[in-house]
């Protein structure tokens, strides 16, 4: 017997023909002549090296090589059958894995996002990689995963960027520091506190040095720490003054005050990033629609800036060409 005579279509034949019960009844539901599916009998029996089939006034009868070959077609037409639903989900992004790498600030919002998804879509496993911008966009250069999370982007040479959610850096004081004693302060009163600071790198830190710039102020007293953590509970301990992300900050923050710092907060945005030079998984688009749609039930209005859409017309015009 060869087996590799022994196509998915032979079997899709000969498992129609024992159904059907007739050669001539199986012509007409596989849209074929009847010689034809005499021929693929004729083809299959020869690969088997045993008859098939036996022909009696009452119809067509298995033989014993016959029966065990039907069941066995079964349960091969059945696991293709299986597969293809499989398919279907994996299409449809109903199924299947992506990766998302985020920078650090992002860590606070992302989970509001990816949890609702994850208990709607259970079998799309997500893997998560968080960083400072520096180690992010050094995973986007690599093409380690499907999807970006940046407040400052990288150049788009290769990549496309929309804009999802409001990241504002606001000004921070421990709650009963003096400056929090004032209606309005001017950035040069805030200078003059120690500032708590991410390292180089870190998407904040850059904001804030950039907006400095522009505005003719430089640092002096300064003091770098490792995460925005670590910077929040140094603020509470009246360590210094800080610019963070808001959302940074819990809903409840009694041991810090926001500062009116005049010209804050600076505007930034969380922005979904896209690589054009590799392909998206179905199930990393189906998370942008899902958000797209959702946005508005897991976020405060006054954060969202949502141009997603945007990106996913672009998405689809992508697929369409691939």
């Amino acid at each position: 017997m060869n087996i590799r005579q022994l196509t998915f279509r032979l079997l899709q034949v000969y498992v129609t023909v024992v159904r059907c019960g007739s050669i001539s009844e199986a012509a007409r539901q596989l849209h074929l002549t009847q010689p034809t599916v005499s021929q693929q009998l004729k083809r299959l029996s020869e690969a088997v090296g045993s008859p098939l089939l036996e022909h009696h006034l009452q119809g067509l009868t298995m033989t014993a090589t016959g029966q065990a070959l039907y069941q066995a077609s079964r349960d091969v037409l059945g696991r293709f059958d299986d597969f293809a639903d499989q398919l279907s989900d994996f299409q449809q992004g109903s199924k299947g894995r992506f990766s998302i790498a985020l920078v650090n600030t992002a860590q606070y919002v992302l989970p509001r996002l990816l949890g609702p998804f994850s208990q709607a879509f259970p079998e799309v496993d997500v893997t998560v990689h968080i960083g400072n911008r520096r180690q992010v966009l050094a995973r986007f250069e690599r093409q380690e995963d499907d999807l970006y999370v940046f407040s400052h982007p990288p150049a788009l040479a290769h990549a496309v960027a929309a804009r999802f959610m409001r990241n504002p850096l606001v000004a921070i004081a421990a709650a009963g520091h003096p400056l929090t004693q004032h209606s309005s302060i001017t950035m040069e009163q805030l200078l003059n506190e120690r500032l708590l600071l991410r390292e180089p790198g870190s998407a904040t830190r850059m904001l804030l040095e950039s907006w400095l710039q522009e505005h003719g102020l430089t640092m002096k007293k300064t003091l770098q720490m490792a995460s925005n953590e670590a910077i929040r509970v140094g603020v509470a301990a009246r360590m210094g003054v800080a610019v963070l992300s808001e959302h940074v900050l819990p809903s409840e923050h009694p041991e810090i005050s926001i500062l009116p710092v005049e010209g804050l907060p600076i505007e930034s945005h969380w922005q979904m990033i896209v690589r054009n030079d590799q392909r998206l998984p179905q199930s990393a688009q189906r998370f942008l629609h899902y958000v797209n749609a959702h946005l508005a039930q897991w976020i405060e209005p006054r954060f969202i800036c949502n141009e997603l859409d945007a990106l996913l017309h672009r998405e689809h015009e992508h697929s369409r060409c691939h």
